[in-house]
């Protein structure tokens, strides 16, 4: 099985429990105004990587795993653009006991019984989500993103049903995804799902801009400075006590 990656990072820290190996997947169809990886939302380009590869080298971190409560993360770009090439990655990972994390926006999520199939097979082999929930609202979100979120919101109703841990992130933006009605909105969201073990509240930031200017892409928030400390602290009390 061949898949497309833009790149691996072999001990990051930040997305998911302990070290993890992250596989970033080349593909989006979200165009998010602060994204710091523009480089990835070509669908088809990227590294042709084997799973038979990516397991040889991740099997050396293993120790690392164990003594972190670690494991496999697969970001993106997109990861559910590559189910069938997840799902070989999971299988083997499950095999030799490795944590398996998706990190997704749900925002090729579909109803289609072909991709339905894939998905469960996926999500049976799959430890946690981090479910990138970028606004509650349908049409700021479709400003901020290029894409509404009715689909993306009934992904995460799926997860619940299906009682896959997630953790739902949150991208804090001065201006466009820190108004406290729509914050007080998408906990109520939140409060809807059986299957949520955290939030995590993650300020904007810049430093991927200069990926835009290398590609050549007009950054439309280069007017927009990170939150204030207070700020921040007003979301983490919205978002994470009920």
């Amino acid at each position: 099985m061949i898949g497309k990656i833009h790149s691996i990072e072999t001990c990051g820290t930040v997305d998911g429990p302990g070290l993890r190996y992250i596989v970033f997947m080349q593909g989006c169809l979200l165009r998010c105004q602060y994204c710091h990886n523009p480089d990835t939302w070509k669908v088809g380009e990227g590294k042709e990587i084997t799973v038979s590869e990516i397991i040889n080298d991740l099997q050396s971190y293993i120790p690392y795993f164990e003594s972190s409560g670690g494991g496999i993360t697969v970001s993106g770009g997109e990861p559910l653009l590559h189910l069938d090439f997840l799902i070989e990655l999971f299988t083997k990972c499950k095999e030799l006991g490795i944590h398996t994390t998706i990190d997704s926006s749900g925002g090729c999520f579909q109803e289609h019984p072909e991709f339905l199939r894939k998905l469960d097979r996926l999500l049976g082999l799959t430890d946690l989500v981090l479910l990138d929930l970028k606004h509650i609202d349908p049409i700021k979100h479709q400003a901020l993103t290029g894409m509404k979120n009715d689909h993306i919101l009934a992904f995460a109703k799926l997860l619940s049903s299906k009682n896959i841990p997630i953790w739902v992130r949150h991208v804090l933006v001065p201006g466009i995804s820190d108004d406290v009605g729509d914050l007080r909105n998408l906990r109520l969201f939140i409060d809807e799902l059986d299957n949520v073990e955290r939030v995590e509240v993650l300020p904007y930031h810049k430093l991927g801009v200069y990926k835009w200017k290398e590609l050549g892409l007009e950054y439309a928030l280069d007017h927009v400075e990170p939150p204030t400390e207070e700020k921040i602290a007003e979301a983490k009390t919205l978002l994470l006590s009920r």
